[in-house]
């Protein structure tokens, strides 16, 4: 008969067996097609916390969607490729940046869009007024209203849209809806909402479902971030502004007084097609049922005021990080200035390197964030990359409390913009769904210049001396959050 002790001696050999062949099989296979940082950070996850570190890897190690999510984004790229219309009215004249057609050729090769002109847009940087503004087109729809946000929620502000969805569905508009499943789950009133969606009859799915049950399962943090809203294939709205009440409808931003801001920006144009593609391509994904055109087609006036646009989808379902690339490019390119808004700044090597090289070239650099953080450990990391970018010379505004600046766009030179759902973080980069739409024109650059100053007003200016004497428990907390926030 066996003793205890024994027992335990062979527990404790099985257990240290274990936990060698965990360490050896991390160092093997975690480094494979990973950034260093972030196979660092799973690594010392995993030596510190073996069994829990394992586990976590497990479950969300692989940024690699379902085999049959990813041929269904190469099934369409051959159909985004012969969506957009427009490229003939694209000026290359005397004002086109030569350091721009590279990248335009980038985003063509990663993303599949070409650059279109004979564009229009008009910006909302008021809540209330995008709300409006999209209201207002679904009220116009003739034929169909295109959907997809991250969080849509049924409440007392997002009312007017959803009756307008409704009374569009009355009159015989086809209306289709998409929204991400873990982002309005956790959302309040997502049942309420469901339940609305389908009283008011509109077609609609979960993005990215995770519902394991039902055979639907993805890694649980790969998410579709992208909001978009097309109306009969003509107007696009697209830019940071989720379909719920500026306060979330969460009793700590409640408690907190926080309010979102946010921009949204109206095309229309050959660029519209573009935006619509997505909206297709996330459609066919979540119900195999790849839509044909259903718009008219018009010729878009001629105006002083058209500008050149390129989309560039990103995510998951694309090989490459099509965003980050983007961006890394822009910052390279540009010759004069550099001003950034992102309400989560959390940059990988790459983008530290190029945001901190344009400013130790001398180009005016400028990054606006919120003072006020919605997400701890985000906010604590962002935090962390401040000090090497105000050593470079970066000017970093903090926009004051309890606003969240919540609006993601840029602006290069007086020559490009883009704007977008995305922000400049190892998140979406890597795990979100996301659209960023560049703009070549200088009246759409002076637009975004009025609004960076309107920030600029309503913001305080961080300084290095500040910085460097914040307390030491904000020191330790930004510096932890920024080893998580590689995990990927």
């Amino acid at each position: 008969m066996i003793d205890s002790g024994t027992i335990t001696l062979i527990v404790a050999v099985l257990a240290l067996l274990v936990d060698i062949s965990i360490r050896v099989f991390a160092v093997i296979f975690i480094p494979q097609n990973r950034k260093p940082q972030t196979a660092t950070a799973w690594l010392l996850a995993i030596f510190l916390i073996p069994f829990l570190g394992i586990l976590l890897f497990l479950l969300i190690g692989s940024t690699r969607l379902p085999k049959r999510r990813r041929q269904k984004q190469r099934e369409i790229n051959q159909y985004i490729l012969e969506t957009t219309e427009g490229i003939d009215q694209v000026a290359r004249d005397a004002t086109f940046p030569a350091w721009l057609e590279p990248i335009v050729e980038l985003n063509r090769n990663l993303g599949s869009m070409p650059l279109v002109g004979g564009n229009t847009a008009k910006l909302y940087t008021e809540y209330a007024e995008s709300l409006a503004a999209m209201t207002a087109a679904v009220s116009d729809a003739r034929k169909s209203v295109h959907a997809e946000f991250y969080i849509l929620a049924f409440d007392h502000t997002t009312t007017p849209f959803f009756d307008a969805l409704q009374a569009a569905v009355q009159r015989g508009v086809t209306v289709r809806v998409l929204l991400d499943h873990i982002a309005s789950i956790r959302s309040p009133g997502y049942h309420r909402t469901l339940r609305k969606l389908r009283k008011i009859g509109v077609e609609w799915r979960l993005m990215l479902p995770v519902q394991p049950l039902r055979g639907k399962y993805q890694r649980p943090d790969l998410r579709n971030h992208r909001k978009l809203l097309v109306i009969d294939g003509l107007v696009a709205f697209t830019g940071s502004q989720n379909m719920i009440d500026r306060s979330y409808n969460k009793r700590g931003n409640l408690r907190r007084s926080l309010q979102w801001k946010d921009l949204m920006v109206c095309f229309e144009g050959p660029i519209v097609a573009g935006v619509n593609a997505l909206f297709v391509t996330d459609w066919y994904s979540e119900t195999n049922e790849l839509l044909l055109r259903e718009s008219e087609r018009t010729p878009p006036e001629k105006s002083a005021a058209t500008l050149d646009a390129q989309v560039v989808p990103s995510g998951p379902g694309f090989d490459l990080e099509n965003n980050l690339r983007l961006f890394n490019a822009l910052l390279y390119g540009a010759q004069h200035k550099v001003i950034v808004t992102s309400p989560y700044f959390v940059p990988d090597d790459s983008m530290l390197y190029a945001i901190t090289n344009a400013a130790y070239r001398g180009l005016d650099v400028q990054l606006f964030v919120s003072e006020v953080g919605d997400q701890p450990v985000v906010f604590h990391a962002q935090r962390s990359y401040y000090e090497a970018l105000l050593r470079a010379g970066v000017r970093i505004w903090l926009y004051k409390t309890p606003t969240v600046l919540h609006a993601k766009h840029f602006t290069i030179d007086d020559d490009v913009a883009v704007i977008g759902s995305s922000n400049m973080d190892m998140r979406s980069f890597s795990l979100n769904f996301e659209i960023s739409v560049m703009m070549r024109g200088r009246h759409i650059v002076q637009q975004l210049r009025e609004v960076e100053q309107s920030y600029r007003d309503e913001s305080r200016e961080l300084f290095l001396d500040e910085w460097l004497t914040r307390p030491l428990r904000s020191k330790v907390l930004d510096n932890t959050a920024r080893l998580t926030s590689a995990v990927q």
